[in-house]
């Protein structure tokens, strides 16, 4: 399909990312498969070339660009089938918490290395007991003199083993009448005493993502290292869960395309009965409901990216965005991996990988289920 959303600009961006991803993530993709996370200097490098935080400021150190150079990159990575660097996760969904929320002094000692790639962050949201309800949260944070202590688990966390920053929820107020206004945001550097991280957690897919458990026992961290205000943890995770939604989505999308392709290309190559399989009439119907299905939902994301820079509210659009994608990748993956007979189930193949990693999306950033409830919401249900 035809694209307005870039200009010369981002095109010239595209071309430069795909150049990185060729040169330093697709020839490190099964090593870091194995090794369960991705090498540390690979975000040196990204930050290096302006690959990381875009949009931000040039006085933070950032590129100065905009949320379109963001778009970019989790097109390319989701082409790349690259799952486990997880360049979005930081960019486009942690950072702005301290982007938005931080003070100057706190955006002059983490932004910079947010960009550069000295520090990575983690976004400690899921506890083993709670997920999407956010308000049930169990951490606490207990104000002592200058100092809070968190204490509490984590789990869950993507960049669990390589973080240098975790921005944490955690109750300041237990009261079960205040459970939302009782929610604050912290910033704990992962030196902290008090801080432990958990074991790498094995999972179906994603396997270069070293998602982890975390420990707070007793943390103390300064009072400087409260984001924002106490008890307005929760209008911030409001805020910004609407992008998070976006960026699974565009993921979602891309990945629906590329598999696509990839499908189509073989289906071409491979032969049964004397013929390439995409002759059968069956293979052309399968193939092509999956274009139509792919068709919409670029037509659908790409109007959602577009009225989302222009700073419209989107809880409803973005929720829609979130797991109709979600559902529909996994259903054209599952499509598309039947074409490739037995070399599906192989995981040398990106198309089973692809598969298991789809899973997950319809979980992550709240659960399809919940997207739904929050749509109901919006249409006064």
């Amino acid at each position: 399909m035809d694209r307005t959303l870039f200009d010369a600009d981002h095109n010239t961006f595209r071309s430069s990312f795909r150049t990185f991803v060729d040169r330093e993530i697709r020839p490190n993709q099964e090593k870091w498969r194995e090794q369960g996370q991705v090498d540390r200097e690979v975000w040196r490098k990204a930050g290096a070339q302006g690959f990381l935080c875009p949009w931000m400021e040039e006085k933070w150190g950032g590129a100065g660009a905009d949320f379109l150079c963001s778009v970019i990159i989790m097109e390319e990575l989701a082409r790349a089938y690259e799952s486990g660097f997880a360049m979005t996760l930081h960019s486009d969904i942690i950072v702005p918490y301290l982007h938005s929320f931080a003070n100057d002094e706190q955006r002059k000692r983490w932004l910079p290395g947010c960009a550069s790639g000295e520090i990575i962050t983690a976004l400690a949201l899921t506890e083993p007991g709670t997920g999407s309800d956010l308000a049930a949260i169990a951490t606490t944070a207990v104000r002592d003199g200058d100092e809070y202590v968190l204490n509490g688990a984590k789990t869950f966390i993507s960049n669990g083993q390589l973080c240098d920053l975790i921005v944490v929820a955690a109750k300041t107020d237990t009261n079960p009448a205040n459970a939302h206004r009782g929610i604050s945001m912290f910033v704990v550097e992962a030196t902290r005493k008090g801080f432990n991280r958990g074991k790498r957690l094995h999972k179906m897919g994603m396997a270069s993502q070293d998602t982890s458990e975390m420990f707070f026992e007793d943390c103390r961290i300064p009072v400087s290292n409260l984001l924002g205000a106490e008890g307005g943890g929760f209008m911030m995770l409001m805020q910004k869960l609407q992008q998070e939604r976006l960026c699974v989505a565009i993921g979602a999308q891309a990945a629906s395309e590329q598999v696509l392709e990839d499908t189509i290309a073989y289906t071409k190559e491979r032969k049964a009965f004397g013929k390439p399989i995409s002759k059968f009439q069956n293979t052309q119907f399968k193939l092509v409901e999956c274009l139509a299905k792919i068709e919409v939902g670029r037509a659908y994301v790409d109007k959602v990216v577009a009225e989302h820079i222009a700073g419209k509210y989107l809880v409803k659009e973005c929720s829609i965005a979130k797991f109709w994608m979600t559902d529909t990748a996994q259903e054209i993956v599952d499509t598309c991996l039947q074409f490739f007979g037995g070399y599906g189930y192989m995981l040398e193949y990106p198309i089973c990988r692809a598969f298991m990693d789809a899973r997950v999306q319809r979980i992550y950033a709240g659960t399809n289920e919940i997207m739904k409830i929050i749509v109901a919401k919006q249409i006064g249900l």
